[in-house]
């Protein structure tokens, strides 16, 4: 018997019981959607995490004094920063980069004070490295004009009861040590996707920033890539062209958690596919076993006419990698139309964008399931089916063929 016989054969054969096999088939669609929608859930969420941390927090690569990094003191400044952002702006794949002054210090109004890292930025250049500018929610971004302008955020606007226009007092340590500050007024309030960012920052004109520290020079450059994976190379290049007394950091450097969690992804989406895998293998055993031994008598005359064993097995094997191709591919098709809606419309987090805020998760979150992961999702359905069937078939094979055609059901 031909191959392409026992291929058809095997295909009648599955659909013997409809009822039986469309119960199956119903349940690997369904479950494989739900798998889909998990690891699109968890990737998307992963992924904001991580867009979100290099948009606002660490830009794809860092530099630092390295004195500043083990002390954050307000004198350790970049050792000459303008030859490094010299040699920033000859690189490749450098889309923007941004000097910054820092300063941990308070921000105070007549209602309560916080602990707040103040950060002196210069406008055009933060523009083009952040979304700042364009996540004023109420008045605007700081300009040249005025007399020292300050950006708070939501967060820090509803502890301290401020609003566009009120006075707000940010005090730190200078230079020198001694503690100095000044008024400054609210130029406008912002809302980013981090509540813990909203929480400890304010955003001042660098200007402003160094004349009352009484000393010039950045703390932090930051610098954006077209490219994420660039920056890990780059950054060793960089630190080969400055300093020994600064410190170049990547991203991942910056926040080892965003290392932890492109780690994570893998293997959660690998524990969620094996629980539906081990679950269908189950289902997978339990049906070929009854339809193995409904059919004992029947796999008996033909081995007793002279079908060869192998060829049994092979029979038995193809239906079942029949039933998990079908389930496979519908359900696959089906995750694929879920994903394709969702990333159109994306999914409002409601009363979990609170918690999820704290990690610096988007209020609706867009699922992401990559072409790879569908193919990692099909082929181990089709090897868990494949491996489930081994032990049906072996149970029907181990007979001799006259006492399968002897057996009654």
């Amino acid at each position: 018997m031909q191959v392409n016989m026992l291929v058809k054969l095997a295909w009648r054969n599955l659909w013997r019981n409809k009822l039986r096999t469309g119960i199956m088939l119903s349940a690997m669609i369904f479950g494989l959607i739900g798998v889909v929608s998990m690891m699109g859930f968890l990737t998307g969420m992963y992924g904001s995490m991580i867009h979100n941390a290099i948009a606002w927090q660490t830009s794809h690569i860092q530099v630092h004094n390295t004195r500043y990094l083990n002390n954050p003191d307000i004198n350790s400044t970049i050792v000459n920063a303008k030859a490094i952002i010299d040699r920033i702006q000859q690189q490749p794949g450098v889309i923007a980069w941004s000097p910054r002054f820092l300063a941990d210090g308070m921000v105070a109004s007549a209602r309560s004070s916080r602990g707040v890292r103040i950060n002196g930025i210069d406008l055009a250049s933060e523009a083009q490295v952040t979304p700042l500018a364009s996540s004023i929610k109420q008045g605007e971004w700081l300009s040249l004009e005025g007399r020292n302008p300050v950006l708070v955020s939501g967060k820090i606007a509803e502890r301290l009861r401020l609003k566009v226009g009120s006075k707000v007092v940010l005090t730190f340590t200078n230079a020198s040590g001694d503690v100095t500050g000044a008024a400054f007024r609210v130029r406008g309030i912002f809302k980013t996707p981090s509540s813990g960012f909203d929480e400890g920052n304010v955003f001042v004109r660098r200007a402003d920033l160094m004349a009352l520290a009484g000393i010039g020079g950045v703390h932090e450059i930051a610098v954006l890539l077209d490219d994420d994976n660039a920056a890990f190379a780059l950054s060793d290049k960089l630190q080969g062209l400055t300093s020994e007394k600064n410190t170049v950091r990547d991203w991942q450097q910056v926040q080892p958690m965003l290392a932890s969690i492109i780690n994570q992804m893998g293997t959660s989406n690998a524990i969620m596919l094996g629980i539906f895998v081990a679950a269908l293998g189950f289902g997978i055993v339990n049906i070929m076993l009854m339809s193995v031994f409904e059919r004992t008598r029947e796999f008996g005359v033909l081995m007793a006419v002279g079908m060869q064993k192998h060829k049994v097995f092979l029979l038995i094997m193809l239906e079942t990698t029949w039933l998990g191709t079908t389930g496979a591919s519908l359900g696959i098709l089906g995750g694929v139309g879920l994903m394709h809606m969702l990333q159109q419309t994306g999914i409002p987090l409601g009363t979990m964008a609170e918690g999820l805020g704290a990690f610096g998760v988007d209020t609706i979150l867009y699922p992401i399931v990559s072409m790879s992961d569908y193919q990692m999702i099909f082929m181990t359905v089709v090897a868990a089916s494949m491996l489930a069937a081994l032990y049906p078939a072996r149970q029907i094979l181990k007979q001799r063929p006259v006492d399968a055609m002897a057996e009654k059901h």
